[in-house]
């Protein structure tokens, strides 16, 4: 008789619901209201940089002109694109596509070498926060004062300077808003409209939905964005590894960490260098503390390293207890020089090469297009038909899209059948960035379709322009159909 098996029982513990809730569905997390506290230091004028090219570029673009038109204008009406001298139509968004594609591999690179630094220097995100808490400081004070002004009864000084904080902060966002707008409208245009308060319904959406949401999440939501509703937070850690280069703090040579006399002895006492100031987790944007390891609501703003470096001259030691390095070299205790070594490793080679191979293929397409494009739409309502002498004919209308500044005449021809004529003129005049249509009849000679009868024959369609004295073709195929 066989022994019963026995087997061992995981006894299972009932979990609260509200335990479970908390840990499980709650989004926001119970740190409050974070006042980032102001920094100098090497890495922040490098943001405050990069503040400014991006925002003279974004508010500065659309003022610009070229050929007497905006230079970069997305005329969502005409269905046309100007960018600076290149002219694209909606059957040109391939180049839009390149360009995303672009934009992400530039991404994975840079992540890979160092982190997030996307989202430290340029996100706008992190630039609309910093020129908001830029303007809060302004009004309100610096970290200490803006938490009194916050916990103060509402008096005078308290409303005075709310109220100027709003004020600024709405001004900020309405403009940002009118400038996006005027990507889509001719901003001289909008500038009129907006005079003699003329907007149209979508100018006034647009405008008040982009201020809005600039308003809202670089004054209120700020590192919530970060933290809960970017997903590059999220994938970061699949695109970094021990060889990247982020920001880093020195645990062995800061730990234990407390506080001392500026001239004591750190080693006499039993601690590192680190005086558990915690100025590293006041001037974070994001609140995290950058002693507990590198987390994914870590944006690389490099904050904490300007300030704690800014300690470390006090308190007369060496800098860089928080500082660029990677996993690898803090474990190890590799020099600057055979980290930056171990940076270019075959991912980073992988997304330098498909970075630059797919650079190559836009500007060879940007290169090699015509200046025009061309669309062969067959006549759905008369496939074909057969005319009182016995001749067989198919109507086409060729549509033309002119990816030129200047007026053009295009010329047509066709090619295919033996004894293809052109029963119409086919010569088009297209103004500059328009699209033109020309109605082409085709017709066969009946002694030559009796050959083709029941079929669908391949035909060419070639549509030639002038440009810069040498002639510019374009074809198209089609097909010529012969009923029984």
């Amino acid at each position: 008789m066989k022994k019963p098996l026995t087997q061992k029982i995981i006894p299972i513990q009932p979990v609260p619901i509200e335990t479970a809730v908390d840990s499980v569905f709650l989004l926001s997390d119970e740190q409050g209201k974070i006042y980032p506290r102001s920094v100098g230091g090497l890495f922040t004028r490098l943001r405050w940089v990069m503040v400014w090219v991006t925002q003279l570029v974004f508010y500065g673009i659309p003022w610009l002109q070229w050929n007497d038109r905006q230079a970069v204008l997305f005329d969502l009406a005409g269905s046309r694109f100007f960018i600076f001298g290149l002219v694209l139509h909606p059957q040109d968004l391939i180049y839009l596509a390149v360009l995303l594609v672009l934009a992400a591999l530039t991404l994975f690179f840079f992540t890979a070498v160092a982190g997030r630094l996307w989202c430290g220097y340029a996100c706008p995100q992190t630039v609309y926060t910093e020129i908001f808490l830029w303007l809060e400081r302004i009004t309100e004070g610096d970290r200490l004062a803006r938490m009194r002004l916050d916990n103060a009864p509402w008096r005078a000084e308290k409303i005075v300077r709310k109220s100027t904080k709003q004020a600024l902060w709405i001004g900020l966002g309405l403009f940002t808003g009118f400038t996006f707008v005027g990507y889509f409208t001719p901003i001289l245009d909008l500038v009129h409209e907006l005079l003699t308060l003329s907007f149209s319904p979508w100018e006034w959406f647009w405008v008040l939905f982009y201020g809005l949401a600039t308003y809202g999440n670089a004054g209120y939501l700020r590192e919530q964005i970060c933290k809960q509703m970017c997903p590059y937070a999220r994938i970061q850690s699949a695109l970094t590894d021990m060889d990247s280069m982020v920001i880093a703090y020195d645990s062995a040579r800061g730990e234990s960490r407390g506080s001392r006399a500026r001239a004591a002895d750190p080693k006499a006492l039993g601690l590192g260098d680190c005086i558990d100031c915690t100025l590293c987790v006041q001037v974070c944007p994001t609140g995290i503390d950058i002693r507990n390891g590198l987390q994914n609501e870590c944006i690389a703003c490099a904050a904490c390293i300007d300030v704690c470096d800014e300690v470390m001259v006090k308190m007369n030691y060496p800098t860089g207890l928080i500082r660029y390095s990677s996993g690898k070299g803090m474990a190890d205790k590799l020099t600057p020089k055979q980290m930056v070594k171990r940076v270019w490793r075959p991912r980073v080679w992988l997304y330098g090469v498909l970075f630059l191979g797919v650079v190559a293929i836009f500007v060879g397409g940007l290169s090699t297009r015509k200046g025009f494009a061309v669309d062969i739409i067959k006549d759905r309502g008369t496939m074909a038909r057969e005319l009182g002498n016995g001749d067989i004919e198919n109507i086409y209308r060729v549509k033309v899209m002119n990816s030129t500044e200047q007026t053009q005449t295009y010329t047509a021809s066709v090619q295919g059948l033996p004894g293809l004529t052109l029963a119409t003129n086919p010569v088009l005049r297209v103004p500059a960035t328009g699209i033109g249509s020309l109605t082409i009849r085709l017709t066969l000679a009946a002694d030559t379709a009796q050959a083709y009868r029941s079929k669908a024959s391949p035909i060419r369609f070639r549509v030639e322009a002038a440009a810069q004295g040498k002639a510019v073709a374009v074809e198209e195929k089609s097909t010529f159909v012969i009923p029984r």
